[in-house]
Parts: structure tokens; C-alpha cells; sequence
């Protein structure tokens, strides 16, 4: 599960290329198919979101929940790519996006019926 927290005037006109950048850098960065996690966006009021002082409107906040395995110069990567695409494509200035990635044990997971760990038909390696 991926969520993309920000103000919901913001959000609304730049979900489709904000879900097509962190599609395409879980791609690059991960090995991750497009669309293979859940992705949602949660728009706040003004009155129900308080970003950090020295940001702006355009403030988003990014969590991508991943299976553990992956190493610290590939999640590194993955955030420096978002930060890099958001800007380019969307002029969301770094300083105006915060990323966390959580990791959890394959045990953790559920999908298709089964737990992560049991899953040997994955498109993609967790482990790099």
C-alpha cells in the first residue's frame, strides 16, 4: 500500500501523474511492475493538515509499505528518484515532499490468499 497525504485542492489536479511517477520509480528503482500495489491519496482540508513551517501548499507526504529485503542503496535510490521526478514533471519542490518507506517481514503480508512468505511466484526480487 502506497498513500500520498497533501492539501485535497492540490492533490486533486496531479493524482493521475503523481500515481504515474511513483509507478514508474518503484519500476526503475525496485524492479516493482506498474500497478502492483494499492495506491491511495488522501486529501485533507487546510484545518486537518499542518505541514512543516517553511513549506508550502504543494506539501505531500509520501509512505510506500514494502516487503523487508531491499538494500539501503536501493531505497536510497528509489527516494532520490521520486524527489527528482516530482520536480521535473510536476514542480513540487523537494523541500515540499516527505517520503517514508516502512518495511515489513514477507510474513506480514497478505495477498492472493496467502502470506508473502509463501508467495513464490512474484515478478519481481525483493532481495536488492
Amino acid at each position: 500500500m502506497i498513500t500520498v497525504y497533501g492539501l485535497k485542492q492540490q492533490l486533486s489536479s496531479h493524482k493521475t501523474a503523481i500515481m504515474q511517477i511513483i509507478f514508474d520509480c518503484l519500476y526503475l528503482g525496485l524492479g516493482i511492475p506498474k500497478r502492483k500495489h494499492a495506491l491511495r491519496f488522501i486529501g485533507l482540508n487546510a484545518e486537518d493538515f499542518y505541514y512543516p513551517e517553511g513549506r508550502t501548499e504543494q506539501f505531500i507526504v509520501i509512505e510506500i509499505n514494502l516487503m523487508a529485503g531491499r538494500t539501503e542503496f536501493s531505497k536510497k535510490r528509489l527516494i532520490k528518484m521520486l524527489f527528482c521526478e516530482l520536480e521535473n514533471k510536476l514542480h513540487i519542490s523537494p523541500i515540499n515532499v516527505e517520503i517514508t518507506i516502512k518495511e515489513q517481514p514477507a510474513h506480514c503480508w497478505g495477498f492472493r490468499g496467502m502470506t508473502g512468505d509463501e508467495a513464490n511466484d512474484l515478478s519481481y526480487d525483493i532481495y536488492q
